[in-house]
């Protein structure tokens, strides 16, 4: 049992905390319905998840290095699984957000020991084929979340999306404690908690003066604060790194073209490729009167096409220098975004499907490859720290997309109905529809909205591939994480 017992429960655990990242997305209207919220409570209701997840990942790597990433992953389970338990009580936003983000702590803790559980369990041939079991869990767990949320928002209802994550957590844990060893990082490393804070504040306070933009606009106090303590943040969180001795990020990587771009590419990508999957599950549904499941089942061409792009590029392109993966997919990602932009009031969800396949090819680039352009950009000693950075900006730009996205959406809806029938409709609910506007009105409104985000997503897929392009330009190969690390390097590539 011992041998492949930290595979299983490692899995379990990616496998639950990657699944909510998207499970939610199709539930959101019916969330919306029952417990009465706003545009902006379904914005932290996803966000709320994905930004802990993003400010807390480096520092939960570092503290397990220190703590024993066994118990820190046991204790990110058990996080887990009691805020799941707070949401699927939730009776109203403010809980329902307020255990998103609990959940989001617990999954840090659970990803950033995972690669390190597994690179300390097994070497060689069992490392690879425990890192390939590994990967196509958390392909598989993206790709089926919408569906999955569809089928039991329909059925049981949606806080039973949260509900299934207690057995499967119970299980986990009784097998991490009985399968998975116990292991720490190097001797004489500290947690950069200073670091870690301030890098939390600009994220939280950067999202949410996006959204405090889209509800009372650029230049009122509430968002003008709200950036001014996240660019604060981040000048705190700049002077820190420069100092501690063990920093979450070191700064001396940023002269480097091609980490930045990377990073670019990167914090792009999530963003661009996912950040409106929330909208236009609430305009299937609200405007096109879709069920959860169809409205689940229409993300399948993206999520099948970008796993069979993942495994060809893995098995063909191998050597490809990935300034040319990363690029190429994510300037197909962008050019799919924008083939999605063609939506009126006489639009149905066919005529997202050109788009939906073209983001799915881009994203079968990007995916398998955007970690290892990253490890090749920097010295091999930041390879662990590289591999963190490459995950803490994915899920913090996807965080940022779902807001600005949202931001964009209420603007351009707010010129054709009234601010309070904008927000409601684009909320999920239906009282827009119940205060006498005409059906075509709405729906045309609602696509205008829609248009206007795709446009802005696909322009910075477009940016963010020719950037990539331009500034990736390193020509060390780029090194495998399957076979080609050292248990060091494998044990920090989640921070």
């Amino acid at each position: 049992m011992r041998r492949w017992g930290t595979l299983t429960a490692v899995c379990l655990g990616t496998f639950m905390l990657l699944l909510d990242v998207t499970i939610v997305l199709v539930a959101l209207p019916e969330m919306a319905g029952s417990l009465h919220t706003s545009l902006g409570d379904l914005q932290w209701v996803v966000d709320g998840y994905a930004l802990a997840l993003a400010a807390l990942l480096l520092g939960a790597g570092a503290a397990a290095d220190i703590l024993g990433r066994r118990r820190v992953h046991v204790v990110g389970v058990a996080l887990f699984a009691a805020a799941s338990l707070l949401c699927g009580l939730a009776s109203g936003p403010g809980l329902l957000v307020t255990a998103r983000a609990l959940q989001g702590i617990g999954g840090a803790a659970m990803f950033a020991t995972t690669l390190p559980l597994l690179g300390s369990a097994y070497q060689g041939r069992q490392r690879s084929a425990a890192l390939g079991v590994w990967g196509a869990v958390s392909g598989g767990a993206a790709a089926i979340g919408p569906v999955l949320g569809g089928l039991i928002a329909e059925g049981p209802g949606w806080r039973w999306i949260f509900y299934v994550n207690l057995p499967v957590s119970a299980v986990a844990i009784w097998l991490t404690l009985r399968a998975v060893p116990e292991s720490h990082g190097p001797r004489g490393m500290s947690v950069d908690w200073a670091g870690t804070a301030a890098f939390a504040v600009f994220a939280g306070g950067a999202t949410y003066a996006v959204v405090r933009a889209g509800e009372d606009g650029w230049t009122a106090s509430a968002t003008l604060i709200s950036f001014a303590v996240a660019a604060l943040a981040l000048v705190v969180f700049v002077l820190v790194e420069r100092r501690v001795a063990h920093p979450l990020l070191d700064l001396s990587l940023l002269r480097r073209p091609a980490f930045v771009g990377t990073m670019l590419g990167a914090f792009a990508f999530n963003g661009v490729a996912f950040g409106g999957v929330a909208y236009l599950s609430i305009w299937m549904q609200t405007l096109l009167g879709m069920s959860p499941v169809r409205a689940g089942l229409t993300m399948l061409p993206l999520t099948a096409v970008s796993m069979v792009v993942a495994v060809l590029v893995g098995r063909l392109l191998h050597g490809v220098p990935a300034r040319l993966t990363v690029g190429v997919g994510l300037l197909l990602i962008g050019s799919g975004t924008l083939c999605q932009a063609v939506l009126d009031a006489g639009s149905d969800w066919t005529a997202l499907m050109p788009g939906f396949v073209l983001v799915g090819v881009g994203t079968g680039f990007v995916s398998p490859t955007v970690a290892g352009a990253a490890l090749a950009a920097v010295p091999a000693e930041r390879s662990g720290m590289a591999g963190g950075a490459v995950n803490t900006v994915r899920q913090l730009g996807y965080a940022l997309a779902v807001a600005v996205f949202g931001t964009v959406l209420t603007s351009r809806m707010t010129g054709r109905l009234p601010n309070g029938a904008a927000h409601t409709l684009a909320g999920g609910g239906a009282g827009a529809l119940r205060g006498g506007f005409p059906a075509h009105t709405l729906r045309a409104s609602f696509a205008s909205g829609l248009n206007g985000a795709l446009v802005v997503a696909g322009l910075a897929g477009l940016v963010a591939g020719a950037l990539v392009l331009v500034l990736v330009r390193s020509s060390r190969p780029t090194p495998s994480t399957s076979s080609g690390t050292t248990p060091r390097e494998t044990t920090t590539a989640s921070r």
